[in-house]
């Protein structure tokens, strides 16, 4: 069964810890991002973590490897068990990743945006085609070869990660919709009963529940047990 993490996407933290204390104890396990990680800084990743609940930072670095390794090192003195970074950025960046990360804080290499499909990802690289399961394949072994502890990816592509790769690279499935529900700004969606079939160590829960009327009982309906940490 997947680990689920529910994602703070909020411009402010008193709005991200007030969707904390709504879901209670049907989630110990939070997404920090871009925005609340811009607007709020290290203080709301400290909050959470005094809170009791692990932290995901989802940073999705990309620079080089000695700028990287700083970054993963700050990360890991604040407590987080999960940070990202682009394999795009080459084995070497994501090997710094993980020495800095050092044993406490997994790196996860993002492979291909659950926002992309084929014709965009080839326009976006000035090619006339590409095959996404493949590239999501090829740069998650670029990450298995640094050493990180996993890679994100999307829910399509993860049953054939875990066929070729085992179960010493960890998935991290974003772009979870309910059935029949809007894809939104995604292109390559699944339910989260898609992504537990399909293998996926971990799934990051976004709208479905921090924009349901009851966020608690829309936690609770993805039948997903909470990270005991």
């Amino acid at each position: 069964m997947p680990v689920p993490i529910v994602a703070l996407d909020f411009q402010t933290a008193s709005e991200a810890l007030a969707m904390v204390e709504r879901l209670g104890d049907a989630c110990r396990f939070y997404k920090v991002g871009s925005e609340l990680f811009t607007a709020a800084g290290p203080q709301v990743v400290e909050t959470l973590r005094s809170l009791g609940s692990d932290v995901f930072l989802d940073l999705k670095l990309h620079d080089i490897p000695n700028t990287v390794l700083g970054a993963a090192r700050s990360a890991a003195q604040l407590g987080v068990r999960l940070l990202t970074v682009h394999a795009s950025g080459g084995q070497e960046m994501v090997k710094a990743a993980v020495e800095g990360a050092g044993e406490k804080c997994g790196i996860l290499g993002v492979t291909i945006l659950t926002s992309f499909d084929a014709p965009g990802l080839g326009m976006a690289w000035g090619r006339g085609k590409v095959d996404v399961r493949r590239e999501v394949i090829r740069l998650a072994g670029i990450a298995h070869m640094a050493g990180a502890h996993g890679v994100v990816c999307g829910g399509r592509e993860a049953g054939a990660l875990g066929r070729k790769y085992g179960p010493g690279l960890r998935l991290l499935v974003p772009g979870i919709r309910a059935e029949n529900a809007p894809a939104d700004d995604q292109k390559r969606t699944v339910t989260p009963a898609a992504a537990a079939k399909a293998g996926a160590t971990y799934v990051v829960l976004g709208r479905m529940v921090t924009r349901a009327a009851d966020p608690r009982s829309a936690m609770l309906a993805a039948n997903l047990k909470p990270d005991a940490g």
